[in-house]
């Protein structure tokens, strides 16, 4: 007698079965974990966000003896900052960025000399420091050489009261947040203890120094839009 053999293998019903039950479970495991992974994206993007900010908000709060010279207090110091990086024309620059940071040197400014070493172990070697400095300042270049991830730009505006609401001001003056007679303001004449101001973020297109020296602020089709916002102050 012949003996007839079936050829092994999967028939095409069960194949398409396999195929919906692959899909309902891949369905299934976008839905559940879907969003979750957004919300760690989300949370990070939170963190950093933060975490530039402070850094904005503690420089402001600092003198250091070399770069901040022309300074008589810190309050000097942020006012102008403020101001200056709001003009139109010929505005100061006020970058944030990473940069690793050699724990074993210490600059007269408080601040680590950047690390230079090809390889390294963080947390020993090197430090990521988190850096804000103008244009100009002559240890910008230095840090920039051990620059880690993007760099940032600040445009901050003074926030004035508006029918009871803070609100921005003109970009580039600080005057009476209360409307008070006079415009624009010096850090000698303002009354107020607190400047309370909107810092907006942009994130550039380059990491290096030459594009960084070359960066034209006004010119709003390189800036594009703010990566993200910060109602912040500073205290006299």
């Amino acid at each position: 007698m012949n003996k007839h053999t079936h050829p092994k293998g999967f028939t095409l019903m069960e194949s398409v079965i396999a195929i919906g039950i692959v899909a309902i479970l891949l369905t299934t495991f976008l839905a559940v974990f879907g969003p979750a992974t957004q919300g760690i994206r989300k949370a990070i993007s939170i963190q950093e966000a933060d975490r530039l900010a402070s850094a904005l908000e503690r420089e402001l709060q600092v003198l250091r003896p070399e770069s901040d010279k022309n300074f008589d207090t810190a309050f000097d110091k942020a006012f102008s900052w403020i101001q200056d990086s709001g003009k139109d024309v010929n505005p100061s620059a006020v970058f944030l960025y990473n940069y690793k940071g050699d724990p074993t040197q210490m600059r007269s400014d408080g601040t680590m000399e950047p690390y230079t070493g090809v390889t390294g172990e963080p947390g020993k070697e090197f430090i990521l420091q988190p850096s804000v400095r103008r244009i100009g300042d002559s240890e910008l270049k230095d840090d920039l050489e051990a620059v880690v991830g993007p760099i940032y730009f600040v445009k901050a505006t003074q926030l004035v009261f508006d029918n009871g609401s803070l609100t921005l001001g003109t970009p580039g003056q600080i005057v009476d947040p209360h409307g008070g007679a006079g415009g624009a303001l010096d850090s000698n004449s303002y009354p107020e203890a607190v400047i309370a101001y909107n810092a907006q973020v942009y994130l550039l297109r380059s990491n290096t120094f030459q594009y960084v020296e070359r960066f034209d602020p006004t010119d709003k089709e390189v800036l594009g839009q703010p990566l993200f916002s910060r109602n912040l102050a500073v205290r006299r």
